[in-house]
């Protein structure tokens, strides 16, 4: 079994990389941002129909609200892009949000925030992929017909690439962002070119269709309300800001500086894209309906069900380049793959997250251990299968997945600024230096102004998309918040139950006497194997213990202990129910009960064999008693190996196993001898004296 899993697991991952390997894993800039920006560079691609969808409610007339509603998203994400740079710079070890609410607003705060990520990174995974599977399905008909599958498979193969590491993931998927990134510029840039310059007139496909208002004439706190339930759908474009915050570690040194760099290169893209998107949809006249089929009208017949809606960015492209030309089956390619790596974001963000939070003893501490290629493995895992149940519950559609969207992000945006401002406060108090205090006097009105908007948009968002799926979100946030609460109360229960004292306990206190038992269900060899290991520990007391199920073998078992001539007492328990194992545990507490100092030692014989399949025939009495006596105080358990022959055969395969070499497993030569690659000269110390 070991030889099946080893071979895959190298072809997929490659080989392991040594511990002191972890700086050449670190990121320079430009691969930093396609991975910690194709989250926010990719939801261009969605955000801006979302926010059309939401308008056409009241009619096209309410698409000329579309453009404040653009500027209002573009101001929102440079505050918080100007606010999350001063974080990177005040806590830089990847903490991120959960940190700075921790160390400023408490341990509940930064439960809270923690609670939120977890959630958000899970959605942006399940989100991100069923959106992309919707692009691609638009002309692919097999992805449509098998949606689940197809979402689950670019699942399953996006955490195998981020298993292989973040350097190696980064760098495959650097080539799609920025051919996505350059594909929206040069569209943006065409279109005005042809729209301002040229003067042509550009034309969505679905210019000439028309809406059918499912309210019409909506004004006062009916119209504010849908403007602001727009905007909240807008607001899509800000997940995964809050990445970098917790990937600072993964970059190469200056870290904070290049973390707050790239940061504002992604704030400064994002704006420009979704801005751009959102005017060359008002001038082409592009068309979007959550019920297309009925309230899309082509003629003033209704579409009909077989009506395929292209998202905004498609007709915009076919607008501004031509349908079926060479740059718009670039730009819908490169759109369908980086929806598919915007998941990307998520699985940089999460697994950091959850190695923090495993330190802090809130989840399994295997969260914290780091795999093969040096990334958090166990995170990766844990991402894809909450990803992978979400998709196939809701049935990998976006529409409905979106609605649980950013509810948790904009929690720690909110909860992440006032920490901040509370962090400035803090050290406000005791700073003296003119030139600092006024530094961080402006970095704090930069924060309290992004805690200001955010926890506006915050309950804005909550106001607007409770009913339609926000709940499950903050129902998945409880969730989290409880199971992390209940596993730090189990680390610091078990803590303080194996806290050494200072004093003689009675767990230093020598046993007045040793019981020795062992176990015989017959006279074979591990049978007299455990009687000669017993007979070397020099017990105080030593006897064979078995149990009468078969009267007759009870019989022939005496005859033949006597006949041999063993000189230790057999002692045989009855058993009228037939139980093997209640008449043992009886047997051992009742020892306990006569003499509570002393240790009760029970020695079972045990066959090894080389095949999973015998372990289904043999030793099942034996893990059954085992696993009772662990909960018995005072009593010791040893298992006494006998190897059968099939498990030499099973050691001969071993060896075979060890003198054999996966794909990529070679290691030349010893770790201390083997030569290090060059560092760029950045990275190299700098000379002392």
């Amino acid at each position: 079994m070991s030889k099946l899993t080893d071979v895959p697991k190298r072809i997929l991952i490659g080989r392991a990389l040594r511990s002191d390997r972890l700086s050449e894993t670190l990121l320079p800039k430009r691969i930093a941002l396609p991975v910690f920006a194709s989250d926010s560079l990719s939801s261009v691609a969605y955000a801006p129909g979302e926010v059309l969808l939401v308008l056409s409610v009241a009619g096209v007339s309410a698409y000329h609200f579309s453009p404040w509603i653009a500027v209002a998203v573009a101001v929102l994400m440079l505050t918080v892009v100007a606010s999350y740079r001063q974080n990177v710079h005040a806590y830089p070890s990847g903490g991120g949000d959960y940190e700075v609410a921790t160390t400023n607003l408490g341990s509940k705060a930064g439960l809270t925030v923690a609670s939120a990520l977890l959630v958000d990174y899970v959605l942006t995974v399940a989100v991100s992929i069923s959106s992309g599977i919707e692009n691609l399905g638009s002309a692919v008909p097999f992805v449509v017909q098998h949606k689940v599958l197809c979402a689950v498979a670019v699942i399953v193969l996006l955490t195998v690439m981020n298993l292989r590491g973040v350097k190696e993931s980064g760098t495959l998927f650097a080539i799609p962002t920025y051919v996505f990134v350059s594909g929206v510029f040069i569209m943006i840039v065409w279109g005005a070119v042809r729209g301002l310059v040229l003067g042509e007139t550009m034309r969505a496909p679905t210019a000439d269709f028309h809406i059918r208002a499912e309210h019409q004439g909506l004004a006062g706190f009916a119209l504010v309300f849908l403007l602001l339930r727009a905007f909240s759908s807008g607001c899509a474009a800000l997940t995964g800001v809050e990445a970098i915050s917790n990937g600072v570690p993964a970059f190469r040194k200056p870290k904070s500086r290049n973390a707050a760099s790239t940061l504002a290169m992604i704030g400064l893209l994002a704006v420009t894209m979704f801005c751009g998107i959102i005017t060359l949809a008002m001038t082409t006249g592009v068309r979007m309906s959550d019920n297309p089929a009925s309230n899309l009208l082509r003629g003033g017949v209704p579409v009909g069900p077989d009506y395929v809606q292209n998202p905004v960015i498609s007709q915009v492209a076919e607008a501004v380049f031509g349908k079926g030309s060479f740059l718009f089956l670039i730009l819908a390619a490169a759109t369908a793959l980086v929806l598919f790596l915007a998941a990307n974001t998520a699985y940089n963000g999460f697994p950091v997250l959850g190695s923090i939070l495993a330190q802090d003893r809130f989840l399994p501490r295997q969260l914290h251990t780091r795999g093969d290629r040096l990334a958090f493995s166990n995170g990766i895992v844990l991402l894809a299968g909450a990803a992978i149940l979400l998709t196939v519950v809701y049935g990998a559609d976006s529409t409905r997945l979106i609605q649980l969207y950013i509810v948790g992000v904009f929690v720690s945006f909110t909860l992440s600024q006032v920490g901040m401002v509370k962090h400035w406060n803090r050290h406000l108090a005791t700073e003296r230096d003119p030139a600092r205090r006024s530094h961080m006097i402006r970095s704090r009105a930069i924060n309290t102004f992004g805690a200001f908007l955010t926890s506006t948009v915050l309950v804005v968002v909550l106001l607007t998309k409770f009913t339609h799926g926000a709940w499950v979100a903050l129902l998945g946030m409880c969730i989290f918040f409880a199971t992390m609460t209940a596993i730090r109360k189990h680390y610091d229960r078990v803590a303080e139950e194996l806290t050494a004292p200072d004093d003689p306990g009675d767990d230093t206190v020598r046993p007045s006497r040793v019981h020795s038992v062992v176990l015989i269900s017959k006279i074979h060899r591990p049978a007299l194997r455990a009687l000669a290991y017993a007979k070397l520990m020099r017990s105080d007391t030593l006897e064979g213990l078995t149990v009468n199920v078969d009267p007759a073998e009870t019989r022939a078992l005496r005859e033949e202990w006597e006949r041999r001539g063993i000189d230790v007492p057999l002692k045989v328990l009855d058993s009228p129910y037939r139980e093997v194992t209640r008449p043992v545990i009886e047997y051992v507490k009742s020892l306990r009960k006569e003499s509570p100092r002393d240790a009760v030692s029970v020695i079972i014989p045990e066959y090894v064999v080389g095949h999973w399949y015998e372990h289904l025939l043999h030793n099942q009495s034996a893990l059954r008693l085992k696993g009772r006596l662990l909960f018995t105080p005072g009593v010791m358990v040893t298992s006494v190996p006998y190897q059968l022959a099939s498990s030499e055969a099973a050691k001969q395969r071993a060896r075979r196993r060890q003198e054999w070499n996966a794909p990529g497993a070679v290691r030349r030569g010893p770790a201390q001898e083997r030569p290090k690659e060059p560092k760029e000269p950045k990275e190299s110390p700098a000379p002392k004296g």
